[in-house]
């Protein structure tokens, strides 16, 4: 396992948390490390559909984006990726509080990686989970990936 740089990893965060998609979602990257990362969204009116639940697009955001950050830090420097894939199962609505997602990587490879997430309430109840399949690109770069400090230490 490569050392990644935690300064690399601030600058990451900061930058996709203040990210146009994250902004009107409302998610937060809280932990970013090695093969994991953990989001969360409080949920507002704008995330409820008209039948007073979370949408199940706010679900699948937070799947695809927590296991697309847990992969990413395992990827060389300079690469991106793409979902390709995303499968996602829906298991109980919600209507507010937290929704805290954790994702895990479950493969990362030269082109395709695999990573899953479960999203949780407030008190770990289980209410959506799915894996999100990724392809590397070697020109899509993060933005700003130029001012930003190295990503690994070694």
């Amino acid at each position: 396992m490569r050392k990644l740089n935690p300064e690399y990893l601030d600058s990451v965060m900061r930058e996709v948390n203040q990210s146009p998609y994250f902004s009107l979602i409302a998610m937060d990257i809280r932990d970013l490390e090695w093969g994991r990362c953990r989001l969360e969204v409080a949920v507002q009116e704008r995330h409820l559909q008209p039948f007073g639940q979370v949408h199940g697009g706010v679900y699948a955001s937070l799947v695809d984006a927590t296991a697309f950050w847990a992969v990413f830090p395992q990827v060389d420097e300079g690469l991106g990726m793409t979902t390709v894939e995303l499968k996602l199962n829906y298991l109980e609505p919600a209507s507010g509080g937290i929704l805290i997602s954790r994702g895990k990587s479950l493969r990362a490879g030269k082109t395709i990686c695999l990573g899953e997430a479960s999203v949780e309430n407030e008190g770990g109840r289980l209410l959506a989970h799915g894996t999100s399949t990724m392809m590397i690109l070697q020109d899509l770069k993060l933005q700003g990936e130029s001012s930003r400090p190295k990503k690994f230490l070694d």
